[in-house]
């Protein structure tokens, strides 16, 4: 009981220290405002949220998890969103303002910047993809990889140079671009 209290103790320590310079350990929250830190505080460790929005490079499991600046990790939720993230997104919807490096598995993949890796879901869209799009629908504006799935659409592919006025001719299971 002692032993278990001094480490109690210890880790109280630890974080009040990791707390003053910005960063934390655990991460409780209902909402962003009403959470164990503030939601400027970067998460280094573990995120458990109903929802939850900070910087962070942790283990994040939630409901909606929210991704501030350059953060990354394991997010596994309902929904997660991020700036920029590097690692592992898995939920229903996955969405991200900036650039991806890494796996998104969802529903739904949407990066608005420049990804790398793979997406997995019934719809992927990333306006620059490097990698692998694996769902139902595809959609790419640059293609550097392939695109595996019922419709793959990569503007900068031929096949698409009047799309939308035009039906291309496409490959509805393969598409590649390099």
């Amino acid at each position: 009981m002692v032993a278990l209290a001094t480490q109690i103790k210890a880790a109280d320590a630890a974080e009040a220290t990791t707390s003053s310079s910005g960063e934390a350990f655990l991460q409780l929250s209902l909402t962003p405002d009403i959470a164990l830190h503030s939601k400027d505080t970067a998460i280094r460790g573990v995120s458990l949220n109903i929802w939850g929005e900070n910087p962070q490079h942790s283990l994040t499991l939630g409901f909606v998890n929210g991704s501030t600046g350059d953060s990354g990790g394991f997010s596994w939720g309902l929904v997660n969103y991020a700036e920029n993230y590097t690692g592992v997104q898995w939920s229903f919807f996955n969405y991200c303002k900036g650039d991806f490096t890494g796996w998104q598995g969802a529903a739904v993949n949407y990066t608005q910047g420049s990804f790398v890796g793979l997406q997995s879901g019934y719809v992927n869209y990333a306006k620059n993809m490097n990698g692998l799009q694996w769902g139902l629908v595809n959609y790419t504006d640059n293609l550097n990889g392939v695109q595996i799935g019922f419709a793959n659409i990569a503007m900068n592919n031929g096949w698409f140079d009047e799309f939308p006025n035009k039906l291309a001719k496409v490959f509805p299971f393969v598409n590649w671009s390099f």
